[in-house]
């Protein structure tokens, strides 16, 4: 009888890629996939550290799995696993917690410690300096039936005073696109329609091959049969008018921006320790505006970071109120263990955080809807997805518009023209 694995991952959608990855080691070697929460002989949490919130869910996830799965092995991996090791293993019932260096090693791991059982039930620990890790490991999901995630790159070398993820994943690295290309030739071959780029910093690409983004980005336009690609969160500093323009002339890469901006006081991203100013930001969205006015723009914004005051918030807030864009993810500040953030003074109180935090919602909601209704009764091209919603289907134009029909098993995958 085979062996059976479940997984649950936190976090980004380079997680998502790489748990996918790990769990076809495991398939290929014979384990049946499960959902997580049932029953399983062996767990995979792949964990996230980016902020507090982060924290306590991954430890909450590893809770369940240990209280519902009666797995044989309870394995922790990903960022948090990387960064509090320790921490991991007070909790009863992991067996393994596995760093970043030797995640991809996974398999090997799991069944050497089958095939030699301690008797005592301390977790075992696969940790190290995370100066030590250099490899790239390939990753691509293929848990959805419409698109896949392609991690590009991995690590940072920026260094932001309040990030960790420098910490969790090492210095900037990735594969020679050749390498790449070859990757994305292989979900062309299993039928996904749509890539979305993914890595920690992927506009840093090619650091450690002497090769660009913009180069993969115009190599990757050649893969045949996929027809839709996604760039994910990129630096506005490493946001190329190049690689803009690319975008507005390109079949393929889709009018759809992800960019963190974090805050909008020149003040707050020096001590951020960020590489733009507000002005760099405010142009690089003028000229997508500018060249692709129907283009979603998504950006990130920290609220509440240390010695932000009423000032300095409503300069982001202003700024963002006279900005073109679609959406706005909002993170509340959270102190992260060894980084320069902590120890800066003039900490604000969580009930500005929150009243801030509530402002910048508002806006996002009232910008999101001025770009929807800005976009009705245009005509775009949908991917549908496979999940039946109650009766529906949705999917996605190319500027990032939800869309839903009734429920039909023909339009699972098909790229549909829809007003």
């Amino acid at each position: 009888m085979n062996k059976t694995i479940s997984s649950h991952t936190l976090g980004c959608k380079l997680n998502f890629a790489e748990t996918s990855t790990i769990i076809k080691l495991f398939s290929d070697n014979g384990f049946k996939k499960v959902n997580f929460g049932e029953k399983s002989d062996l767990t995979i949490i792949n964990t996230c550290t980016v902020t507090a919130q982060a924290d306590k869910k991954s430890r909450q996830a590893i809770k369940k799995a240990i209280k519902n799965s009666k797995s044989e092995q309870i394995i922790v991996i990903g960022c948090y696993a990387q960064i509090k090791p320790l921490k991991l293993s007070e909790i009863e019932g992991v067996d393994l917690i596995i760093g970043t260096k030797n995640k991809f090693e996974i398999f090997d791991i799991v069944q050497d410690k089958m095939s030699n059982k301690k008797t005592d039930h301390s977790p075992t620990l696969y940790n190290c300096n995370i100066n030590e890790v250099s490899k790239f490991d390939a990753a691509f999901s293929i848990d959805d039936r419409t698109r896949s995630f392609l991690k590009i790159q991995d690590g940072c070398d920026y260094n932001c005073s309040y990030c960790t993820i420098p910490l969790a994943r090492g210095k900037s690295r990735n594969a020679p696109i050749s390498e790449i290309i070859e990757q994305a030739k292989k979900i062309a071959k299993k039928g996904y329609k749509e890539i979305i780029l993914t890595g920690v910093n992927i506009g840093d690409f090619g650091k450690s091959t002497g090769e660009t983004f913009f180069q993969l980005i115009r190599e990757l336009e050649q893969v045949e049969n996929i027809k839709r690609y996604r760039i994910s969160s990129i630096e506005p500093n490493l946001l190329t008018d190049e690689i803009i323009s690319f975008v507005s002339k390109s079949d393929k890469f889709l009018p759809h921006f992800h960019i963190p901006l974090q805050n909008g006081s020149d003040k707050i991203l020096k001590l951020m320790q960020r590489r733009y100013n507000a002005e760099l930001f405010k142009n690089k969205i003028s000229k997508i505006n500018e060249i692709i006015p129907d283009a979603f723009i998504g950006l990130d914004v920290i609220v509440g970071f240390p010695s932000e005051t009423d000032d300095d918030f409503m300069q982001t807030y202003n700024l963002l109120k006279n900005l073109q864009i679609s959406f706005l993810h909002i993170f509340p500040y959270s102190e992260r263990d060894n980084t320069k953030s902590i120890n800066l003074p003039n900490k604000n109180d969580g009930k500005i955080i929150k009243q801030r935090a509530k402002m910048l919602k508002e806006l996002s909601d009232i910008k999101h809807k001025e770009f929807e209704l800005k976009h009705k009764g245009k005509n775009y091209n949908v991917l549908f997805e496979g999940q039946n919603n109650n009766g529906k289907i949705a999917g996605y134009t190319e500027n990032y518009i939800r869309i839903e029909k009734d429920f039909d098993e023909k339009l699972v995958n098909k790229i549909v023209n829809c007003k």
